[in-house]
């Protein structure tokens, strides 16, 4: 017999409000929470084969019956935890765990990575658009990505940067809300720009709301793997292993998390199992194996099967997706695929997508699918980006706040000349979407921040759009009040499951200040990825020593090394040759 680890867990509260004369409250009921190491002897007893791993026979795509597993050896399983320890400590300790190597990538005979085209937003004037609109965007995947290649000595294709969610990848510290019912506080900061004499920064922040435990509903999560050929090395399924098991430490008893799999076709390794059963989940996951084609659509609709088995309104509804992208089986057109993941968004099941690997990862269709799902885009390039989404951080993806969530900046003609929006190339959206509940945008979960900056030019001046031959014969418009504004932001949200949406208005003070450290912050992190991408806004003479002064002078307290590391990138950054391939 294999050795189990056990623990206790609350699954069942006290009754509330029962009647004089009733019997006493049943007292809580404890949940046998099993776990370990899944071996070959403690994944047989749950029917899981793992004597296949030395095997290399073609996966047969059959779905296997209910809690059986499909046949799939699994990669090295997870470290076993230290005896007699709790599991919430040996979660803990994998999470907090030293940081370790990236893992090599293979080599790669043909490079066909794809990203989304994301052209600099181009120069606004007041004038004529004074109204910024945009999805909000709490994804990182291009931060570990563009990391990925830096590491590898490599520059990286200019569309794989987007400069917003490198800006997105840190914590800024912003003031927090009181309450989930308006679960979002505004912060705004106006400085001079570093890059640019005589124009200015504008800063915005929301930090969201962060549940409480107590608040946070029970987890229905789908686990849908990529199991196609293309997954078979220690950067892809691999890693993709010890993720899921990152997110197996954190489950609660009230949570349930199925595991499916797609490759030439689709199938189910396990059922729906609820978060006790920690042991059962390990060996489903150590039972996967990568071989054959990628059927990715069909792969989706059976993960949309299993969510819908244990569906409920008051859960959280999710599939989460591991894979490289790349879909060679079946429906294969990122129009079609997106198009079906919005319509099961209408369901209440959202789909996050977590990308692995190197030389077909095909970040432009994770985008378009985590986008149409309401869900998380991240690439997940080492243990350490693992340990960072799926250990504390987890949270801010899985127990959502607001749906929907829209930012709409005004500028004030008579302070303002000029504008533009840095990054969100890829989620700009029409200024009447804004007040248009029917037209979607992205979701925050619990504790999440988001960062904007806008570039703009006061009136009077280094205006970058020249003056039109015409214009002084254009009507004036009467001057605008509330001059000491230089614009109003305003934030829409739906909360979780609400129909309608509700509205969050606060204006942009004129005044410019020294800059904090967190503003200071993001203003390197922003010229980091502009002059990355070669954005033509940045002044040319604007070098990396430049950025990397300022990094250093912003990295204040920094307990898990981001932005050390992140000033190591810009030094990496500085010394790449010159491209000579596209």
């Amino acid at each position: 017999m294999h050795t189990l680890k056990s623990a206790l867990a609350v699954v069942a509260a006290l009754g509330v409000g029962a009647p004089v004369g009733a019997p006493p409250a049943a007292a809580p009921v404890q949940a046998r929470v099993v776990d370990g190491e899944p071996t070959a002897a403690a994944c047989r007893e749950y029917g899981f084969d793992l004597a296949r791993t030395s095997r290399s026979d073609k996966l047969a795509m059959t779905a296997p019956a209910v809690g059986m597993a499909a046949p799939m050896p699994p990669a090295p399983p997870p470290p076993p935890p230290p005896p007699g320890a709790a599991s919430e400590a040996f979660a803990r300790s994998r999470v907090a765990g030293p940081i370790l190597p990236r893992p090599p990538g293979p080599p790669v005979a043909a490079d066909t990575e794809r990203y989304p085209d994301a052209t600099p937003n181009p120069v606004r004037r007041v004038a004529d658009q004074p109204v910024s609109t945009f999805s909000i965007d709490v994804d990182t995947a291009s931060y570990s990505n563009v990391r990925r290649f830096l590491d590898a000595g490599r520059a990286p294709p200019r569309d794989a940067v987007r400069v917003e969610e490198l800006i997105n990848y840190f914590d800024y510290g912003y003031a927090r809300p009181e309450s989930a019912s308006q679960p979002f506080a505004v912060t705004s900061v106006v400085t001079p720009s570093p890059w640019a004499d005589g124009r200015q920064i504008v800063h915005i922040g929301l930090q969201g709301y962060e549940l409480p435990e107590g608040q946070r509903r029970p987890l229905n999560l789908t686990f849908l793997v990529d199991v196609s050929g293309s997954m078979g090395s220690a950067d892809k399924l691999d890693l993709a292993k010890q993720a899921m098991n990152l997110i197996i430490d954190r489950l609660r008893p009230q949570d349930t998390v199925a595991v499916t799999y797609y490759a030439e076709g689709a199938g189910t390794t396990l059922a729906p199992t609820p978060g006790t059963d920690k042991l059962r989940l390990r060996c489903a996951v150590a039972s996967l194996y990568a071989s054959g084609g990628t059927a990715g659509a069909t792969g989706m609709t059976n993960a949309y099967d299993q969510a819908q088995v244990h569906f409920a309104r008051d859960r959280v509804n999710r599939i989460l997706m591991f894979t490289d992208g790349d879909f060679n089986v079946g429906v294969t057109d990122d129009k079609r695929l997106e198009d079906y993941v919005a319509d099961k968004r209408g369901t209440g099941i959202y789909l996050s997508v977590y990308g692995f690997g190197r030389g077909n990862y095909q970040d432009a269709r994770m985008q378009a699918i985590a986008q149409a799902g309401n869900g998380v885009a991240a690439y997940v390039d080492s243990l350490n980006e693992a340990r960072r989404l799926f250990g504390p951080a987890f949270d801010r993806g899985a127990f959502p706040i607001a749906d929907d969530v829209k930012v709409q900046v005004e500028f004030n003609p008579a302070r303002v000349a000029e504008w533009r929006l840095i990054g969100y190339e890829t989620r700009l959206l029409n200024e009447e979407d804004f007040a248009n509940d029917r037209i979607d945008a992205g979701e925050v979960g619990s504790g999440a921040s988001v960062t904007a900056l806008y570039e703009i030019t006061p009136v009077g001046g280094p205006t970058q759009v020249p003056d039109r031959r015409y214009e002084s014969a254009r009507p004036q418009a009467a001057p605008a009040a509330r001059g000491n504004e230089l614009g109003f932001v305003q934030i829409r949200y739906k909360l979780p499951g609400q129909p309608t949406s509700d509205l969050i208005q606060q204006p942009i003070r004129a005044a410019a200040t020294r800059p904090g450290e967190a503003t200071r912050w993001a203003l390197a992190v922003a010229a980091f990825g502009q002059k990355l991408r070669g954005d033509p806004w940045m002044a040319a003479d604007y070098g990396w020593d430049r950025i990397l002064d300022q990094a250093q002078g912003a990295r204040g307290d920094d307990p898990f090394g981001d932005r050390a590391e992140f000033v190591q990138l810009v030094r990496a950054a500085s010394a790449l040759p010159e491209r000579r391939t596209p």
